[in-house]
């Protein structure tokens, strides 16, 4: 009862944290690559259902129902917000990139090492090839209608770069917000989340807005079905994050809260002077 009752020391049990026993690199690896599966599943997976249900429901189904503002809305907040409830809940096991081109990005600006991006490149994959196979097999309707398509008039070298610039702000943001430590981070998902709905406000009716290999990848293969110019989906990513990770050097290089400093502390830059000439009757 004694253990029971204090609280001043947590009660022994399977669900205690090993404190005393050492963890290796690769039990490390391993908890942070189930995170991923498991957040690369979760994300994709409601955001294919939420995709799903509004093509469905969609009174104006050409070109797959994505040309009525309220379904392209719809779709946007399907995958915004699936990744900002997902990430936020697993952001302390992986990081919650859920992302080969997130992955790239942290990894090209150290902020995450190489050999664990190799480890969460295939898990990612692995998951939203999972997400929408079990999407396809629990819901009626073809899988088909969440792949990422070309919008009428759209050549592939337009997708290609519409599809870097796209993913070239979502990793920014995320560099930003949640790589680069602020006060802010710990609400970094809400604007990784906010930063993917207004992507997807912006590309989904001409690309699809995939900015994540795997988001395009896992329809494709539940699907048996995949365009001829299935590459700009990768190409097009992967070299956002490029992008993304090329400016993050560049403004960390230059020491970038020199050129606006004081903006995380609790009242700016001048602050002080602002407080000294007020005492002063100034």
């Amino acid at each position: 009862m004694e253990d029971k009752l204090s609280f001043g020391r947590p009660m022994a049990g399977i669900f205690q944290p090993r404190e005393h026993a050492k963890q290796s690199p690769a039990r490390n690896h391993f908890v942070a690559a189930t995170g991923e599966f498991v957040g690369t599943f979760m994300f994709l997976f409601f955001a294919y259902l939420g995709h799903s249900m509004s093509v469905a429901t969609a009174s104006d189904t050409s070109r797959i129902g994505t040309n009525s503002n309220s379904t392209i809305i719809y779709i946007s907040m399907s995958y915004g917000l699936s990744l900002l409830v997902t990430a936020w809940a697993l952001y302390r096991v992986s990081g919650g990139l859920f992302n080969p081109a997130v992955t790239l990005g942290l990894v090209i600006t150290g902020q995450l090492p190489a050999v664990r991006g190799a480890i969460f490149f295939p898990t990612q994959i692995i998951g939203g090839i999972a997400a929408a196979a079990v999407a396809s097999a629990i819901i009626p309707g073809d899988i088909a209608v969440t792949q990422t398509t070309l919008a009428n008039g759209m050549n592939q070298a337009q997708g290609v770069f519409l599809e870097m610039f796209l993913t070239a702000y979502l990793v920014f943001v995320i560099l930003m917000l949640a790589a680069e430590k602020s006060k802010a981070t710990f609400i970094a998902p809400i604007g990784i989340g906010m930063a993917l709905f207004v992507a997807q406000i912006a590309g989904v009716y001409y690309t699809g807005a995939s900015l994540n290999p795997a988001r395009s990848f896992g329809p494709c293969v539940a699907a048996a079905k995949f365009q001829g110019y299935h590459w700009i989906y990768w190409i097009g990513p992967f070299l956002g994050a490029i992008i993304a990770g090329g400016y993050f050097h560049f403004v960390k290089f230059f020491n970038y809260y020199e050129a606006n400093p004081g903006q995380d502390s609790a009242g700016g830059a001048f602050a002080d002077d602002i407080n000294v000439s007020v005492s002063l009757g100034r």
